[in-house]
């Protein structure tokens, strides 16, 4: 009997504490050309890039997408998958960081941020004080910026890869609201679409799906 009630307990104490386990999480944010090439096969080269400049392969991005996960503090494989998928989507497998298709003023970096985001994705970064101020004047807000102003604010993005691929991690860090982050590792696709219409604000399209499923794989990620 006595042994029965310790194996009652133990069952007990096994289901509290798997119920509070916290997130999947890594001690390092490790991104390798493998796992992008995975998620991304098309960016085992530019040969055939319609930009060709823009074009970034695995080997070339990986290791600035690694910096970015480690600069925001994203070790989860869950929020590293929801962030890479969607630069992989969004950049046509980091072929282009320019939003050309409808073609919006300053729209652009791997995330294919809005020129909104863009200029406060900038303006958190020291070291484009100077060279920001210099475009925009100083103004905080993109919809008083030209045409001319906003693709600017975007070019002092794109032309360093560290914060052209960092704007993924970035955007999710400051952008999204907790419960968001939080969803993304508990609640599989469920979760990863919150992501996508509650904080980028898009629909969830088969194409993004797959690239999100990929990731998830790359990444070893639980769903």
């Amino acid at each position: 009997m006595l042994t029965l009630r310790y194996q009652a307990l133990a069952l007990l104490f096994a289901l509290t504490t798997a119920a509070v386990l916290p997130p999947q999480v890594r001690s390092t944010a490790s991104v390798t050309t493998a796992q992008l090439l995975a998620i991304s096969p098309k960016s085992c080269t530019c040969a055939d890039a319609e930009y060709p400049a823009q074009c970034r392969t695995a080997a070339q991005a990986a290791p600035a997408i690694a910096s970015s996960l480690a600069t925001y503090g994203i070790t989860s494989p869950a929020e590293m998958a929801a962030v890479v998928g969607t630069m992989a989507f969004e950049s046509g497998d980091f072929k282009y960081n320019i939003n050309y298709y409808p073609g919006n003023p300053g729209q652009g970096t791997r995330n294919m941020q809005s020129a909104a985001m863009n200029l406060l994705y900038a303006s958190s970064i020291p070291a484009l004080s100077s060279s920001l101020h210099a475009v925009t004047g100083g103004t905080n807000s993109a919809q008083s910026l030209s045409t001319v102003q906003r693709n600017d604010v975007r070019g002092l993005l794109t032309a360093n890869d560290t914060y052209d691929f960092g704007s993924g991690a970035w955007f999710l860090t400051t952008q999204c609201p907790q419960s968001v982050r939080s969803a993304l590792h508990e609640v599989g696709q469920a979760g990863w679409e919150k992501y996508i219409t509650g904080c980028i604000g898009t629909t969830a399209t088969d194409g993004r799906i797959a690239y999100w499923h990929s990731a998830m794989n790359a990444f070893e990620a639980f769903y």
